[in-house]
């Protein structure tokens, strides 16, 4: 064998049946190769177990998919580059032209981007409201047949909480999937409720360092087989590298999230306290107006406080400005705290009117609470609104 042969066909190095590594490998391939040419059909037929090319399935990202699955209570994922393609993907895979949505003012901007706008322009319908308007659900469920209710809860970023028990029986009794964007919850919240689909960005509290994107979408193992092929044709896929950093950071998400969800109460109270705040959105206040609902719902309150600074958009931008331990960054759940300010903030694709509805303010600011020490990130906030303040 001469060497430009043995480069590109190196020794192979297997484990004893007896030996092994705590830490799954990255299988940092496209390919994979069965020993025959039959072998290889029964593979891509899936009548054996075994992997063809990564864009079909990777066992660094199955890892991933079937962790992930586990921990939402649901059977199967599919996942995704981003949480933005998990959501695309999904409404891909399930919508067709004349289907109608419901969906909400409070959804995620690129989200309603794609009902809005691209989706739109392949006639899919939808109807926009409230996420606290059951009675306008009921009423929109029942006069006209809709194919997917889509919504979240925390929402983002005035964290208001859908009631989940009585929204999924509506539309089940209708004939509606559910579809929720669990992200601000995270993989442990929400699953022992009637919801059709999760979708998640991973790239926030899952993979919790802010070094990876990805996203996922997960369900009952009829809906994941369902949409599986058009997922592989789209062909968003998530790298097997990005998988294992995400599979590594999950290994703390429990500990980070303890931590992120104590600090974020503590900052809460204290906003609540300080006279330069006018209101305080934190599903763990007795104050918030679901508060009540969010502790059935929900086993922590999350960790993203939400805020209304008064003298508006330019005392805002002065607090974020004055901060020293708070990125101002897009993006939330990581290690970091990060802040957005009201600049931006605003909804850009809303009516003054929506807007309004929406919560969000002039004043209204995001902090995403990372894992710095609780005083200091007070200290900087009391130094911040001081200086907001003039």
């Amino acid at each position: 064998m001469k060497h430009p042969t043995r480069v590109n066909h190196p020794p192979e190095i297997q484990l004893p049946d007896d030996n092994r590594s705590l830490v799954a490998p990255i299988y940092q391939s496209v390919k994979f190769e069965f020993e025959t040419v039959e072998e290889t059909e029964r593979g891509y037929r899936g009548e054996r177990p075994g992997f063809y090319y990564s864009r079909t399935s990777n066992p660094t990202v199955r890892q991933l998919e079937l962790l992930i699955a586990g921990l939402q209570g649901r059977d199967d994922a599919l996942a995704t580059s981003s949480g933005v393609a998990a959501m695309g993907h999904c409404l891909l895979a399930l919508l067709k032209q004349g289907d109608h949505v419901l969906c909400f003012i409070e959804t995620y901007g690129p989200t309603r981007y794609m009902i809005r706008r691209l989706f739109a322009r392949f006639g899919v319908n939808h109807t926009m409201i409230l996420i606290e308007d059951l009675a306008a659900a009921e009423r929109i469920l029942a006069e006209r047949p809709t194919r997917l209710v889509i919504f979240e809860s925390p929402t983002n970023p005035v964290t208001r909480i859908a009631d989940i028990a009585r929204l999924t029986a509506m539309a089940r009794k209708h004939g509606a999937l559910t579809v929720l964007d669990n992200t601000f919850a995270g993989l442990h919240n929400h699953g022992q409720y009637d919801i059709d689909l999760f979708v998640h960005s991973l790239t926030k509290f899952a993979s919790g360092h802010g070094d990876v994107m990805g996203g996922a979408v997960i369900a009952r193992l009829e809906l994941i087989r369902a949409m599986r092929s058009d997922f592989i044709t789209m062909g968003a896929v998530l790298d097997p590298h990005a998988a294992f950093l995400i599979v590594r950071g999950l290994r703390t998400y429990f500990v980070r999230r303890r931590e992120q969800c104590a600090s974020a109460m503590r900052i809460a109270r204290f906003l609540v306290s300080h006279p330069q705040v006018s209101r305080v959105c934190y599903p763990g206040l007795e104050s918030h107006p679901q508060h009540a609902l969010a502790q059935v719902q929900m086993t922590d309150f999350g960790g993203i406080v939400t805020f209304d600074i008064r003298g508006g958009a330019e005392a805002g931008r002065r607090f974020a400005d004055a901060l020293q331990f708070f990125a101002k960054a897009a993006s939330l759940g990581s290690t970091e705290s990060l802040v957005m300010a009201p600049q931006m903030l605003r909804p850009r694709d809303l009516t003054p009117e929506q807007v309004q509805l929406s919560g969000i303010s002039e004043g209204t600011i995001r902090l995403s609470i990372g894992l710095e020490d609780v005083d200091d990130l007070l200290t900087d906030l009391a130094q911040a609104l001081e200086k907001a303040a003039g």
